[in-house]
C-alpha cells in the first residue's frame, strides 16, 4: 500500500479546473488546456510524486489531465461521481461551487485513499476504440431524433432537410461501425473476445464490440462484481421482519441499453436463455423483472466465458 503525503482534489470543467490540497485553504484555477496542465504539473512537481490526485468523471473533460498525470507516473484516482456526492452529503456539505468541489475531492482522497483504485492509462488502441464507440452512440441518438421529427407534419422543404440528415447519419454510422470492426479484427485478443461473446444468444457483432470497448473489466471480475458494475445486481431492502422490493441501481454508462437489446433478442431466440426467461414468467415475474434477470444472466455468462478463455490461454 503506497503512502501519500498530500491529497490533491481537482474539479474539472470544460474550460478550466480548480485544485485544492487537503488541509490548505488556498484554491488555484488552471486552464483545461495543454499549457494549463503543464503549468499545474510544474507548480506541484515537488509534491506530486508523493501525492494522490482525485478527479471525477466529467464526460471526458478529465481525460487530458488524467493521461498527462499517468504519463508522468503520478498517482491518480478517477472517482465515481455518485459515490463522491454521497460522501459529501454525509459530511453535511450541501453547497456546491467549483472550489468547494475541489476541497471535497481532496477530503475524499484523504479519508478513503486506502480503498481507492488508481487509474491506469489505457493503450492508444483502447482510447481510439472508446472514442469511436462514443461517437457511434452520439450518431445513433441524433439519428433517432431526426427519425422522430420526420413523423410530425412538416413542409416539404423541412422533410427533405430531415431526410438529408437521416441519409448522412446513416452513412456515418455505417462507416464508423466498419472502422470499429476493422480495429478489433486486426487485434488477435480483441478478435477472440468478440468471437467468444458472439456465442452467447442475443449478442451480435455490434453489441460484442461495444461491450469489449466500454467494459474492459469483463472477464476480470467475479459474477457479483460484474453484475454490480453494470447495474443489474438487485440491491437488498430488508430491515428486521420487513422484506422490501429489491431494485437494481445505476451502472456503467452505456452498458444497460446494450444488455437490454441483447436480452430482447435472446428472449426471442431458440436457446436456453429463452427457456430461462419463460420460466421466470411462469413463476409470476413481471416481464420487465424477467428481462432484467435475463440481462444479468447474459453479462454473467459473458464474464465467465471470457474468464475461462483467459485461464485456458495461460495454461496452454
Amino acid at each position: 500500500m503506497k503512502s501519500y503525503n498530500s491529497f490533491i482534489g481537482i474539479d474539472i470543467g470544460k474550460f478550466s479546473f480548480f485544485v485544492a490540497l487537503h488541509g490548505e485553504k488556498s484554491i488555484k484555477e488552471y486552464e483545461n488546456s495543454p499549457s494549463g496542465i503543464k503549468q499545474f504539473i510544474k507548480e506541484h512537481k515537488k509534491i506530486l510524486s508523493h501525492s494522490l490526485c482525485i478527479l471525477e468523471t466529467t464526460g471526458g473533460y478529465e481525460m487530458r489531465l488524467l493521461l498527462a498525470l499517468c504519463d508522468d507516473k503520478y498517482s491518480v484516482h478517477r472517482g465515481n461521481t455518485r459515490k463522491i456526492k454521497n460522501f459529501i452529503r454525509s459530511h453535511g456539505n450541501m453547497a456546491k461551487t467549483d472550489s468547494l468541489d475541489a476541497k471535497n475531492l481532496a477530503l475524499y482522497g484523504f479519508e478513503r485513499h486506502e480503498s481507492l483504485v488508481l487509474f491506469s492509462s489505457p493503450s492508444k488502441q483502447a482510447m481510439q476504440l472508446y472514442e469511436l464507440v462514443q461517437r457511434r452512440m452520439d450518431l445513433k441518438q441524433m439519428l433517432v431524433a431526426e427519425k422522430n421529427r420526420m413523423k410530425s407534419p412538416r413542409t416539404d422543404y423541412v422533410k427533405n432537410s430531415i431526410q438529408l440528415m437521416i441519409n448522412l447519419l446513416t452513412t456515418e454510422l455505417t462507416a464508423i461501425t466498419k472502422e470499429i470492426e476493422q480495429i478489433i479484427l486486426l487485434d488477435p485478443i480483441l478478435k477472440q473476445k468478440q468471437m467468444t461473446l458472439r456465442t452467447i444468444p442475443g449478442i451480435g457483432p455490434i453489441i460484442a464490440n461495444e461491450l469489449i470497448t466500454l467494459l474492459p473489466e469483463l472477464g476480470e471480475l467475479n459474477r457479483r462484481e460484474i453484475a454490480a458494475l453494470v447495474g443489474v445486481a438487485p440491491i437488498a431492502n430488508d430491515s428486521g421482519k420487513f422484506k422490501g422490493y429489491r431494485r437494481t441501481t445505476y451502472g456503467r454508462q452505456g452498458i444497460k441499453p446494450l444488455l437490454f437489446l441483447a436480452a430482447m433478442a435472446a428472449r426471442n431466440s431458440n436457446s436456453h436463455l429463452k427457456i430461462y426467461y419463460e420460466s421466470l414468467i411462469k413463476r409470476g415475474k413481471a416481464k420487465m423483472v424477467a428481462l432484467v434477470a435475463l440481462m444479468r444472466k447474459i453479462i454473467i455468462i459473458a464474464n465467465a466465458r471470457l474468464k475461462n478463455e483467459q485461464i485456458n490461454n495461460v495454461t496452454t
